[in-house]
């Protein structure tokens, strides 16, 4: 069974992100079945501090008792949907500050991007996409990008566009094929 980890890429008090990440979650659910499962990622639950790993990832597995947890925890998905705001036309701290944490446990795996803002995330997602071939990710197709002026009530109150939904679904489904495809390549590492 394919494993997909739907991260929230934002631990600011009051995000959007949770909402956010739920609705993808349960569109892509509804729309795959039984093909995977799909599961939240949140950043919060991790605690991960300001990177305290006196070895880059790439050289060494993290000694840290959070390190070795957030690696557990990704190293158990096959691919990942990132669901990021956008901060100042990057994406959050939070979310750049986890993906360095580890370097082998994103290796082999698709991931595509769901980003919110004022244009959609669109320069923070072009930013994580600049990360995922150094991390040997393969970065999937257009994003779905939500914004707060069409997507929110009050910039807080999300209601998504109905043609959001089979963006999801396309997502979803390039995800799958990406995942499968790359498959002897997880297995291989």
């Amino acid at each position: 069974m394919i494993r997909i980890g739907v991260i929230i890429g934002s631990t600011r008090p009051g995000r959007n992100g949770d909402r956010v990440a739920r609705w993808v979650r349960d569109l892509a659910a509804e729309h795959i079945g039984d093909a995977a499962d799909l599961e939240l990622v949140d950043l919060k639950d991790h605690g991960l501090p300001l990177l305290d790993e006196p070895v880059p990832a790439m050289r060494a597995p993290g000694r840290q008792p959070h390190t070795r947890k957030w690696a557990e925890r990704i190293g158990a998905c096959d691919a990942f949907i990132v669901v990021t705001p956008e901060y100042n036309t990057a994406p959050p701290a939070a979310l750049t500050n986890a993906i360095d944490y580890l370097y082998e446990e994103w290796g082999g795996k698709p991931v595509g991007y769901v980003g919110y803002g004022v244009f959609g995330a669109v320069m923070a997602v072009q930013k994580l996409r600049a990360q995922a071939g150094p991390l040997r990710m393969a970065d999937i197709g257009p994003q779905v990008a939500l914004s707060l002026r069409e997507d929110f009530v009050a910039f807080t109150e999300f209601k998504p566009q109905e043609r959001h939904v089979a963006q999801v679904h396309g997502l979803v489904d390039e995800l799958l094929a990406w995942a499968r495809a790359l498959g002897p390549l997880r297995t291989a590492a």
